[in-house]
């Protein structure tokens, strides 16, 4: 899901205080974005101390209901910031619950973007190949139903202005006890997983099995046996740190569209 032009935001997703701005900031103009499965609009915000921003607003009364996910899909929204968050990987937008005019959703900021560089223009820069691994290793522990080329996002001025960063949205699709997952980031297959990043699951691992306080904000979004299954699967890439190939599963594991 993407708009049709390049916007400008003014909020930066690496200011420390977007995320308390989302929460707090007033809702103006919505505008629906097209060919979305659910109700999705930009939303223009207001902050008393921060002026204006984006914000990319999922109400849960549009979204259509699925007969294998739960209703309330922008809970897995939030979940997946959260489990970043926790992880350390600066790779969601932040994203919020709020109640907006159409009731209570999630709230993410918009990240300028231009539509046409999704992951099939990119997947040949190689200075991005690390983050794209990165994304494997995220949307596998994530269980994510529905990584599509356009839900990957090169924000071109990075989040302090220098380093080009790919951003993740459209997570809703997430943290389904039963693997459902489904992605087009196949042209890493076979790499290994860098110790960091399994040091990383390591102790987001321990967090989630301790009910430590650091992964409250991931617990309360989701059902415990959906916890079981994040615990199951960061056990699963522990034992065999590597990505997967697309005929170690046994169904289609690619999304339709795949932009």
């Amino acid at each position: 899901m993407s708009t049709d032009s390049p916007l400008l935001n003014p909020w930066k997703p690496g200011e420390a205080w977007v995320e308390s701005a989302l929460a707090e900031a007033e809702f103006g103009e919505l505008r629906l974005i097209q060919h979305s499965s659910n109700y999705v609009f930009l939303a223009d915000l207001e902050h008393p101390e921060h002026g204006h921003g984006l914000g990319i607003y999922k109400p849960s009364a549009g979204e259509q209901p699925l007969y294998d996910f739960p209703d309330d899909l922008y809970q897995r929204e939030i979940a997946a910031y959260e489990f970043a968050r926790l992880l350390g990987w600066d790779i969601i937008p932040p994203t919020v619950e709020a109640e907006g005019p159409h009731g209570v959703g999630s709230l993410q900021l918009f990240i300028e973007h231009d539509p046409r560089k999704h992951y099939f223009e990119l997947r040949d820069r190689d200075a991005l190949d690390w983050q794209f691994i990165r994304f494997a290793i995220f949307d596998l522990v994530a269980n994510n139903a529905d990584r599509k080329g356009g839900h990957l996002l090169l924000d071109e001025g990075g989040t302090s202005g220098a380093e080009p960063h790919i951003w993740g949205i459209d997570n809703g699709l997430c943290f389904h006890e039963v693997e459902k997952f489904r992605s087009v980031i196949w042209d890493f297959a076979g790499t290994t997983i860098p110790d960091g990043w399994l040091d990383d699951l390591r102790r987001v691992r321990g967090c989630l099995d301790a009910g430590d306080p650091t992964a409250q904000p991931l617990i309360e979004r989701l059902a415990a046996r959906e916890i079981s299954a994040i615990l199951d699967r960061i056990d699963f890439y522990l034992d065999h740190p590597a990505l997967p190939e697309m005929d170690s599963f046994p169904r289609r594991v690619v999304p339709w569209p795949m932009v």
